[in-house]
């Protein structure tokens, strides 16, 4: 009759631990659910962007320069990983991403050749690729699409208006952005 009980026990104790195995995985997914819905905020990355999608590819970014920042969702590993970051449109409409001091950068070193991410501008999400940009001539284009944009939104202690005349940095690197349909 004992053995009787002790399996029960035994039983009723795998059930309460896996009750609450259960319980705090499911507050897990539920606080980084609304983590992602609040970050990224200002320096502080976030999970998942939320929004609107885009009705399909975009071939003009030209619209990336009239919002402050934009906000990158990449995948590190298994989990989203979001930041809030300078994006700019060169006259033509190509869609850059700028990053001083970016060896430095948690989300850059995660980024390779084709990378798949998300771009949220004004609550609207974009399927793209971003690829790492080493030419020169390329990337003294987004500096100076970087320089004509912070001319009107830059200013604060995180991102301040450049001198219009301003060198770019060696330790600056630009993402260039395009669309995946």
């Amino acid at each position: 009759m004992s053995e009787s009980v002790t399996e029960n026990n035994n039983t009723n104790r795998g059930w309460i631990i896996g009750a609450i195995l259960a319980g705090v995985l499911a507050a897990g997914i539920v606080g980084f659910l609304i983590y992602s819905a609040v970050c990224p905020c200002e320096r502080t990355p976030g999970g998942f962007l939320f929004g609107a999608a885009a009705d399909g590819p975009v071939e003009d970014w030209s619209f990336a320069n009239e919002v402050p920042l934009c906000q990158l969702q990449i995948f590190a590993g298994i989990r989203p990983h979001s930041i809030n970051l300078n994006c700019m449109s060169t006259q033509a409409g190509e869609l850059y991403l700028s990053c001083s001091v970016c060896e430095q950068k948690y989300w850059a070193a995660r980024v390779s050749k084709d990378e798949s991410a998300v771009i949220r501008l004004n609550g609207v999400t974009y399927p793209v690729f971003l690829n790492r940009v080493k030419t020169p001539s390329r990337m003294d284009a987004a500096w100076k699409a970087r320089i004509t944009k912070l001319q009107s939104f830059g200013g604060g202690p995180y991102n301040p208006k450049p001198d219009p005349n301003a060198q770019r940095p060696d330790h600056w690197w630009t993402f260039h952005v395009t669309s995946r349909s």
